[in-house]
C-alpha cells in the first residue's frame, strides 16, 4: 500500500467525500500525495506499527483522547501532525458552551480548522490557542461559488436520471430525523456515552417527522404538478413511513444518492428542519423555508437558526409554496459569521494549511503528556471480518444466525460499511467530474 503525505479520513460519504476529493486533487496539484480513506475501513498495520506512514492525518472528526486513539492512532500509530476537517461546526447554545464540542484533553492541541470566525472565538474562549484554530472556511461551500459553474447537473437532466418531471415544481426537503430512526435503546446507550439525555429530543424528532410527513402527503394529494424529494441525512435510515409516503403519494420521492448541494441547486423551492445545509442554500443565492410543526429544544437546536423566521402549521406551509420569491430566513450576519465569505476558495486556503502543516515542525504535541495510546486488537479483527463477508456479500445476520448477539453487533457495522462504501467506478467519475475545476 502507497504511504501518502496526507491521510484523510471521512464518515459520512454523502457530507463529506466530495469536498474530500476536491482537497486531495488540489494536494496533488502541488506535488503532494495524498489518500482518502473511511474510519471503518481495515487497519494498516504497517502504518500503525512501522516507521512509514503518512505525515499528516486529517480527520473528519477530533473531540478527545479517545478520537485521538481511535482516528489517529489507531490507523497510522504515533503522530503529531493531526488537522481535523471538523464537520460539525454547527452546535445548539448549550453544545457551545458544553465541554464536548469544544473539545477535551489533547484533542485541544489539535489543528481544529474553523470554517468562519464565530468557531474560532468559541474555541478560543474555551481554552484552545490562537495557532490551532485557523479559519479556513467550509470546503463543501466551494462547488457553490462562481469558479464552479456548470459544475452540476441542470433540473432537467436531474429529473431525467431519477425518473421526475421536469416540467414540474420540484421542492426539495432536507431532513436532519437522524434520532427518528434510532431505536429507545440506540438512544440510552448514545445518551451514556455522551454524557446527555437524548430521550426528549428523539421525541421531537419523531413527532416533527410524523407532522411533517402528513403535511407533505396532504399537500401533495392536492397539488399534483409538484414533485417533492426528500433527502435523509446521512445519519438516518430509510423507515417504513417514508415508504408508505411514496406509495401513496407517486410524487414523493425518497432520494438519497447525489449530494445534497446538487438537489438544493436544481430544486424550485426548499424546505428544511433544522440542517445546516442551510448555509448552502445561503451560498447558492437561494432561499428556503425551515418548517417546524413543534418547538426543537433550544439546547439541540443550532444556534444558526436563532430568531430566524419559522413555519409552523400547515397552513403557513401551504403559503409558503405560493412565495415565489421567499426572504431568506436568517439574517445575512450570522450565516456570514459561522461561513467565511473570502475571496480566496476554501480548499485553497485547507491546502495552504495543510502544506504548512507538513512543512514545519508540529504545532503542538497531541500525543504528548496526556496521551495514553492502545492499540485497539479487537475492533482490528472485527473490522478486518466485516470487510471480509461485506466482499463476498455475505450478512452477518446470516452468517451469524446461531449467536443473536454477535450476528446484531456484526450486522450493524456492516450496515455502516455499507452505507459509507464508495466504489472505484464512482471515485473515478467524480474526479473527472472535479478535476477540470482545480486551477
Amino acid at each position: 500500500m502507497q504511504t501518502p503525505d496526507f491521510l484523510i479520513l471521512y464518515e459520512h460519504t454523502v457530507r463529506e467525500y466530495e469536498s474530500d476529493l476536491l482537497l486531495k486533487l488540489e494536494l496533488e496539484r502541488r506535488g503532494y500525495t495524498a489518500q482518502i480513506r473511511q474510519l471503518l475501513d481495515p487497519k494498516h498495520l504497517g502504518w500503525v506499527f512501522g516507521k512509514t506512514k503518512p505525515k499528516v492525518l486529517v480527520a473528519s472528526c477530533m473531540y478527545d483522547n479517545e478520537a485521538i486513539n481511535s482516528h489517529v492512532y489507531n490507523n497510522i500509530g504515533r503522530c503529531d501532525k493531526i488537522v481535523n476537517l471538523h464537520w460539525e461546526q454547527m452546535l445548539s447554545d448549550t453544545q457551545e458552551e458544553g465541554d464536548w464540542f469544544n473539545m477535551n484533553g489533547n484533542a485541544k492541541r489539535c489543528v481544529q480548522t474553523c470554517w468562519g470566525r464565530r468557531t474560532a472565538q468559541r474555541l478560543q474562549a474555551h481554552g484552545m490557542e490562537a495557532k490551532n484554530t485557523p479559519v479556513t472556511g467550509a470546503v463543501m461551500m466551494d462547488f457553490l461559488r462562481p469558479e464552479f459553474e456548470g459544475y452540476f447537473k441542470d433540473k432537467r437532466t436531474l429529473c431525467k436520471e431519477w425518473g421526475l418531471d421536469a416540467d414540474k415544481h420540484l421542492h426539495l426537503y432536507i431532513s436532519s430525523f437522524g434520532y427518528a430512526s434510532m431505536s429507545d435503546a440506540e438512544v440510552a446507550e448514545l445518551s451514556r456515552m455522551a454524557g446527555t439525555d437524548f430521550t426528549g429530543f428523539a421525541h421531537t424528532n419523531r413527532v416533527s417527522m410524523a407532522e411533517t410527513l402528513r403535511w407533505f402527503d396532504d399537500y401533495l394529494a392536492a397539488h399534483p404538478e409538484v414533485e417533492l424529494v426528500y433527502r435523509r441525512h446521512p445519519s438516518e435510515w430509510k423507515c417504513k413511513e417514508l415508504d408508505e409516503l411514496a406509495a401513496r403519494r407517486p410524487n414523493f420521492h425518497v432520494i438519497f444518492a447525489d449530494s445534497v448541494k446538487q438537489w438544493i441547486v436544481a430544486a424550485d423551492s426548499i424546505s428544511i428542519w433544522m440542517s445546516t445545509a442551510i448555509a448552502e442554500v445561503y451560498m447558492a443565492g437561494k432561499s428556503c423555508h425551515i418548517l417546524r410543526p413543534v418547538p426543537i429544544e433550544h439546547e439541540y437546536d443550532p444556534v444558526i437558526y436563532k430568531d430566524a423566521h419559522y413555519v409552523t402549521s400547515y397552513e403557513e406551509f401551504c403559503a409558503a409554496m405560493e412565495d415565489p420569491a421567499p426572504a431568506f430566513p436568517i439574517e445575512r450576519e450570522v450565516i456570514e459569521g459561522y461561513f467565511d465569505p473570502s475571496p480566496v476558495p476554501a480548499y485553497q486556503r485547507m491546502a495552504d494549511l495543510l502544506e504548512q502543516v507538513l512543512r514545519e515542525p508540529p504545532r503542538d504535541t497531541p500525543m504528548g503528556e496526556g496521551f495514553t495510546p492502545h492499540f485497539n486488537a479487537l475492533k482490528y479483527v472485527a473490522l478486518a471480518g466485516v470487510h471480509f463477508l461485506y466482499r463476498h456479500h455475505w450478512e452477518p445476520k446470516t452468517v451469524f444466525a446461531f449467536c443473536p448477539p454477535l450476528a446484531d453487533f456484526a450486522q450493524r457495522i456492516y450496515g455502516y460499511v455499507d452505507k459509507a462504501w464508495v466504489t472505484p467506478e464512482q471515485v473515478q467519475a467524480m474526479t473527472e467530474r472535479i478535476r477540470p475545476f482545480v486551477k
